[in-house]
């Protein structure tokens, strides 16, 4: 019993039933109106149709891909920086100066240049995006290759690899705690601005991923269809983590003894 507790699959499911059970006491005990609260067997009454009828599907299909469209440009442009800034140390302080000024900036509020410039569509939100993931991916990324043992770089200077394999073979397995932490970083930064980027520009009916059924289904008053999308929105938060980065964890800086 003991094992089968220690699993994060369990604990996760059992974390899962108590949330709901509270939400049902709360909606029994109608601390918020019926109407803008309601209970957890009508929301999921609403997010099997959806699910069912392929509408929720779509809808989220179009946000995660504009989300695996902005982590491929943000990562080959955090490549090509990092090889710059390996080349140049012009480059490397360069880098770190736009990492300071730019990270602490939100993504959202770079929505009216993006709207100016892009206009209203896909093209400013990917622009959005690309900024909450560049930065936060380079800073990890930098730090990671700074820390690398200086006996490592040593070792690989004394076998005779060329540059590109030290960094392939030495600075990337090194770093890649860093690495991964730099992309789970952007990639939730990333989704939240998604989303609050398709929710304004659903006002102007441009976007079609699920912060524009949010904000479709708030203009309706249909509280049950939102619930549903934003339990869609924390369920794909969670099979992100658990599928692609527990997985890429387990196989590699666990499997190499660099964690837990």
């Amino acid at each position: 019993m003991k094992r089968i507790w220690e699993k994060t699959a369990v604990k996760r499911v059992f974390y899962v039933i108590v949330i709901v059970a509270i939400w049902e006491v709360i909606y029994l005990l109608e601390v918020f109106p019926v109407l803008l609260f309601p209970g957890p067997g009508t929301v999921f009454l609403t997010l099997a149709k959806e699910i069912a009828d392929g509408s929720l599907l779509i809808k989220a299909g179009a946000s995660l891909y504009m989300i695996v469209l902005g982590l491929v440009i943000s990562v080959a442009l955090v490549l090509l920086l990092m090889v710059l800034s390996m080349l140049s140390k012009t480059v490397h302080n360069l880098c770190g100066t736009l990492i300071s000024v730019l990270d602490p900036l939100p993504g959202i509020a770079l929505l009216p240049l993006a709207i100016l410039w892009f206009g209203i569509g896909r093209d400013a939100i990917l622009f959005v995006m690309v900024h909450s993931i560049l930065w936060p991916v380079l800073l990890n990324v930098m730090k990671g290759f700074e820390t690398v043992p200086l006996i490592y770089r040593e070792v690989g200077m004394g076998i005779g690899l060329s540059r590109l394999r030290m960094v392939w073979g030495i600075f990337i397995p090194a770093a890649l705690p860093s690495i991964l932490a730099g992309l789970k970083t952007g990639w939730s930064r990333a989704w939240r601005s998604l989303i609050g980027a398709e929710m304004v520009f659903g006002a102007a009916g441009s976007a079609a991923g699920l912060g524009w059924d949010i904000y479709l289904k708030r203009s309706f008053l249909d509280m049950p269809g939102m619930f549903a999308c934003l339990i869609v929105i924390m369920a794909i938060g969670l099979l992100i983590e658990d599928l692609f980065f527990k997985r890429v964890e387990n196989a590699t800086i666990v499997k190499w003894g660099m964690a837990r």
